[in-house]
């Protein structure tokens, strides 16, 4: 006689994993929101609130201890803020990630002062950027491929140091040395580049130099500029913005920013 067969139990529901916390969605490339920080008391970041739009330039300047550069370790992961959003290219919360982790999203930071392998040629010193994580003996021992000496021979053209090419880096002026650490970002290829005072300490000419080197490499990548220099800021042709007291005090062209009266006080009149 057949018999009915006792029906299974319903597996049990397995429960969803936790969800991480909702990060703004934003056509930004870099979106600051209401981000603050402090050390010991002293606010470095007062509600800072920031957009770079994808493919643009940005100056930002302002007087000593605005949060110029705090505001570059907090998109960098340096510095954790306090509280605030930083979004990158859409959905990466940057407050999050580590160091590493956001240059790996592809923001790269050249510093005021050039660290360049003063003992080694330029091109190996580009050679070394393009090589990443492996090590400076096995990178000058390697062949390069054809597509890395391209890039190579491109990265010269761009930083004007062709002719420089086999000379050791530590026999480069010093802005020869701020393009050749540029050229090193470059390397990289980020979306977003932080240049912190690249004309500091150079000739008018080198700084006219910059101004075109800089305005060339944004033809392909975003770029911030923390700059004190306010006639290469206005060889930029771009949009500024002012910070002061860890916030931003005034946005636009340079002679909207010139012509704000706080500007002038807090800024230009000193």
């Amino acid at each position: 006689m057949d018999t009915l067969a006792t029906p299974l139990p319903a597996p049990a529901e397995t429960p969803d994993p936790p969800r991480a916390p909702d990060t703004r969605a934003t056509p930004a490339l870099l979106y600051l929101d209401a981000v603050s920080v402090s050390f010991d008391g002293f606010r470095a970041l007062n509600s800072l609130s920031l957009v770079i739009e994808p493919g643009e330039m940005r100056a930002i300047i302002g007087p000593n201890g605005a949060g110029k550069t705090t505001m570059m370790d907090v998109v960098t992961g340096k510095t954790k803020p306090d509280t605030g959003e930083i979004v990158f290219s859409g959905t990466h919360d940057l407050t999050r990630l580590d160091e590493a982790a956001i240059a790996s999203l592809g923001i790269g930071r050249k510093f005021q002062k050039p660290t360049v392998f003063e003992k080694v040629s330029v091109e190996d010193n580009l050679a070394l950027a393009l090589a990443g994580r492996r090590g400076v003996i096995a990178t000058l021992l390697h062949r390069a491929s054809g597509a890395e000496r391209a890039r190579i021979d491109e990265i010269l053209e761009i930083v004007k140091l062709g002719e420089r090419r086999r000379e050791a880096a530590g026999a480069l002026s010093h802005g020869q040395k701020q393009w050749l650490e540029i050229g090193m970002l470059l390397a990289q290829d980020p979306a977003l580049l932080l240049v912190d005072e690249p004309v500091a300490g150079m000739t008018d000419a080198e700084t006219e130099e910059t101004a075109d080197l800089l305005r060339r490499i944004n033809a392909d990548h975003s770029v911030i500029v923390v700059e004190h220099d306010m006639s290469f800021v206005r060889a930029l042709g771009v949009k500024v913005s002012v910070l002061h007291e860890g916030s931003v005090l005034a946005e636009g062209s340079i002679d909207h920013v010139s012509a704000d009266p706080r500007v002038i006080e807090v800024y230009l009149g000193r």
